[in-house]
């Protein structure tokens, strides 16, 4: 009889604990179900939508976002270079690259917390699309850096892991069916201070 009740004791504590893990994975992993990979870029093109999967609506609801509708814009979180290395504040990155047609843009890093990374002194934690400076050749070139850098420059600061997060208002891959096939800018490890 006490065998019988360890052993189905045993039983619920792997399902509970098999189906409780599986969830916790599955809400926090950035490429999981309803996600689209566009090189380093992941995406959720169904969130904020009536289609939406029952994951990606608990993501949006544990983490407190407001989804961008369909029609919005979309949110793209990088949490790797395009090598597939883990993106560190320590370190320096080159964005470069073509970006879709979009009315307007905005590029931040978040931390582990998914709270937006403080800048240094004087400098802004977020750039925008109408703070760029725009040359000829590539769209788009940002650095990354903890240590300043010319033109078009995202301050961090502090050491460890970080996402990228580049949100495109009013694109037209928000509303099309193929978000996958569109380009983006690819990130590029400069130089690392660990």
């Amino acid at each position: 009889m006490l065998k019988t009740l360890i052993f189905v004791a045993f039983v619920l504590l792997i399902a509970l604990g098999g189906g409780a893990g599986s969830a916790w994975l599955a809400l926090e992993s950035t490429r999981t179900i309803g996600s689209v990979e566009i090189g380093p870029w992941v995406t959720f093109p169904r969130q904020g939508t009536h289609d939406a999967d029952p994951y990606s609506r608990a993501r949006s609801t544990r983490l407190g976002q407001l989804s961008l509708g369909q029609a919005e814009g979309i949110v793209l979180v990088a949490g790797s270079d395009s090598a597939g290395r883990p993106l560190l504040r320590q370190c320096t990155y080159q964005l470069q690259g073509d970006l879709p047609p979009t009315r307007f843009f905005t590029l931040h890093a978040i931390g582990e917390n998914r709270q937006i990374l403080s800048a240094p002194a004087r400098f802004s934690s977020a750039l925008h699309s109408r703070s760029l400076l725009w040359r000829h050749g590539p769209p788009l070139k940002i650095v990354v850096s903890p240590a300043p850098q010319p033109e078009n420059w995202l301050a961090v600061a502090g050491t460890g892991p970080m996402e990228l997060v580049l949100t495109l208002v009013d694109t037209p891959i928000s509303t099309g069916a193929r978000v996958g096939e569109t380009s983006l800018p690819g990130i590029t490890r400069m130089e690392c201070d660990v």
